[in-house]
């Protein structure tokens, strides 16, 4: 009864976890993909140090996750490209974390290291604590 109870508690907050990093990568790289760079030179620092396919292709991995990490679950079609969304993302935090360090912007790092977080909690509870499982064909 105890294992019951733990594991939807745990299924509730990786679906909680699934919505609000789906929202905010969704928001955050539709904002990249829509807007002119030069309109995000002055808001995102790194869009100085890339070219403009390389902004263009963070902001499009950012939505193409955050469609990952709900779709396939809600749908039960491949609901395993659900943890690999997340860990996708979690890769991306990885990297936005070294940037903001590396560029002296550590300030802006802790947003990246809490998302990376939550995509990693979401790889770990989708891939082995609580699976979704596919729909039956």
């Amino acid at each position: 009864m105890i294992n019951q109870t733990k594991n939807k508690t745990v299924n509730i907050l990786l679906w909680l976890a699934q919505g609000l990093l789906a929202i905010a990568f969704l928001i955050g790289g539709s904002y990249v993909l829509c807007q002119p760079v030069e309109a995000l030179t002055g808001k995102m620092s790194f869009v100085n140090h890339y070219s403009v396919f390389m902004v263009k292709f963070i902001g499009a991995c950012e939505v193409l996750g955050a469609i990952g990490l709900l779709l396939p679950s809600v749908l039960k079609i491949k609901p395993s490209l659900t943890p690999l969304a997340a860990l996708g993302l979690a890769v991306i935090m990885v990297l936005a974390t070294n940037y903001h360090f590396t560029h002296g912007e550590a300030s802006r790092a802790p947003m990246t290291i809490i998302l990376g977080a939550i995509a990693v909690f979401i790889f770990w509870g989708r891939w082995k604590k609580a699976p979704i499982l596919s729909r039956s064909v």
